[in-house]
């Protein structure tokens, strides 16, 4: 965190409440409930995504990498799925897909082989390099991210485990577009 951004914690009118009552006073009637929730949820999430980047950093894998093998050491033996099943998992277009397995596969992280249902399918397998890498990085990633939600109990990860879900189902449903 650098000086602005401690300055920025420490003075109370750049806090959400803050923010919510300035709103308040200079445009009454501005919708302002949602400051106080989306505001510190857009602050923690570039704290997290700052120190993730750091962890990994340290780990020696890119963010896009760890992405692509984990999606494939979760899926359980023998560490293989095909590129549309990667997509699909990692929410990523079929491109992303292909430059990420292109560059693993360059790294020596995975391997491509053609599908046995036809020359369309492409299946990727992590390698040995690949599968240790992943062990290594996502101890490392899931431990630092243990750690800093460690302050709440449980039963506070649970109950903001349920809101979360509940605001990003909804948040999901009027965001996404609807197809005719």
């Amino acid at each position: 965190m650098d000086e602005a951004d401690a300055d920025e914690e420490l003075d109370p009118a750049h806090s959400p409440a803050g923010i919510a009552a300035a709103w308040r006073r200079e445009r009454p009637g501005t919708p302002t409930e949602s400051i106080e929730i989306v505001t510190p949820l857009w602050r923690l999430a570039k704290l997290l995504a700052d120190d993730r980047s750091r962890v990994l950093r340290a780990a020696g894998i890119d963010a896009a990498t760890l992405d692509l093998l984990s999606v494939i050491r979760r899926s359980g033996p023998p560490y293989t799925l095909s590129t549309r099943e990667i997509a699909r998992r990692a929410l990523v277009t079929a491109g992303a897909v292909s430059q990420r397995v292109a560059r693993a596969e360059r790294d020596g992280l995975v391997r491509r082989a053609p599908g046995a249902t036809g020359r369309r399918t492409v299946l990727v397998e992590l390698t040995p390099e690949g599968h240790a890498l992943i062990e290594r990085s996502v101890d490392r990633v899931l431990g630092r991210e243990a750690a800093l939600v460690s302050s709440l109990s449980e039963g506070e990860r649970a109950a903001l485990t349920a809101l979360l879900d509940k605001l990003m189902t909804d948040v999901r449903r009027r965001t996404t577009p609807r197809s005719r």
